[in-house]
């Protein structure tokens, strides 16, 4: 699963070919233990759980850059490797 994010400690990663289990473009979000699938359309959580401080910082990150995520989902789920994106700041 291709990493297309880091900050500040949460890798944020695009699985392949990943459109049956959630039915909606996720990205997957992990911070030490804890993980989290988020939708890329609404940055909710879909499955899994992040600390609320992390939580927030994804969806901040998903919000700046949705439209890049819905670009790099379309290269993923054609198994292409997709991109990475700037962290948050």
């Amino acid at each position: 699963m291709p990493t297309i994010s880091i900050f500040y400690g949460i890798r944020i990663m695009m699985y392949f070919y990943d459109t049956g289990k959630h039915n909606m473009p996720p990205i997957h979000a992990e911070y030490q233990d804890d993980e989290a699938v988020f939708s890329i359309m609404e940055g909710d959580i879909i499955a899994g759980n992040l600390p609320r401080k992390q939580t927030r910082l994804v969806q901040a990150w998903i919000e700046l850059h949705q439209e890049s995520l819905m670009v790099e989902w379309k290269l993923a789920i054609s198994g292409e490797e997709p991109l990475r994106i700037e962290p948050l700041r």
